[in-house]
């Protein structure tokens, strides 16, 4: 018994410092280097890079992408989430399929697709055209391009949860004559509520980093069509290494942010359940 406590424990710290070992490498090393480089002429050419006419605008266009890509998500994953876990009706297991495409689709990949659907070698440009909508290399693509590769993560959150809850109360609730909304909100949603909030923190965060299909769709038109990733990637193509990691020190000031908004979640999530 004994030996067994003791080689429990050598397992244990091993795969402790495993772990902590691959956590430093792969995450607060990388991240240490950034602030560590963006701060590396001083304050005051740190602050001149984030404030910079293009950095601004870039930052505008990544939170308006965030933001859409959030609320048309919110009303997606909800109104998917609902449909597949409580009630049944033909073409369900392609829906669930078809939730999962964004995450085996390489980005990339989605973005030259759209670049196909919507640019001048489509079908339906010149309809687009007579209405003066442009969407390849324009705000409407990033935001479309945003949407497509967050697809899953609210609707993902919540599926498991809902399953789980079952439908006896609303099925009870039903009977007693309250309606489809009434019953979503007072039933339904108590119960998803904290899956919905880390769904919404996880579709922002990956809503702010997105690279590949944006950059496909955007054209890299510097202050019109530039996210904060693209201007970081135009910032060290330029040799602007000290810029680019200024700029690239606003992501990860969001993504810790998110980070501890995530974290707050789960404690409550956990502390209510």
């Amino acid at each position: 018994m004994h030996e067994e406590t003791t080689g429990s424990k050598v397992v244990k710290w091993i795969l402790i410092g495993v772990s902590v070992l691959f956590v430093v490498l792969m995450l607060l090393l990388p991240l240490i280097t950034v602030i560590a480089e963006a701060l590396k002429s001083g304050w005051d050419t740190y602050i001149s890079a984030v404030t910079d006419e293009y950095t601004v605008k870039a930052v505008l266009l990544t939170i308006e992408a965030t933001v859409c890509a959030v609320l048309i998500n919110t009303v997606f994953g909800v109104f998917a989430a609902w449909a597949v876990t409580k009630f049944h009706f033909k073409g369900k297991k392609i829906l669930t399929t078809l939730i999962d495409v964004p995450v085996t689709v390489s980005p990339i990949i989605a973005g030259l697709i759209f670049v196909l659907t919507f640019g001048r070698q489509s079908a339906v440009y010149p309809f687009l055209e007579s209405l003066d909508i442009k969407i390849v290399f324009a705000v409407p693509g990033i935001v479309l391009a945003t949407i497509f590769v967050t697809f899953p993560f609210i609707s993902r959150e919540l599926i498991p949860v809902l399953e789980a809850q079952g439908t006896d109360e609303e099925e009870a609730a039903a009977l007693m004559g309250a309606g489809g909304l009434t019953i979503f909100r007072k039933i339904t949603f108590p119960h998803i509520k904290w899956a919905f909030l880390y769904g919404v923190v996880l579709c922002a965060a990956r809503a702010m980093g997105e690279f590949g299909a944006v950059s496909v769709l955007s054209g890299h038109l510097r202050g019109k069509t530039n996210t904060l990733p693209l201007h970081v990637e135009i910032l060290f193509n330029e040799f602007k290494h000290v810029p680019a990691f200024a700029v690239s020190s606003i992501l990860v000031i969001m993504a810790v942010i998110i980070l501890i908004i995530r974290s707050v979640i789960e404690y409550r999530g956990k502390r209510d359940t």
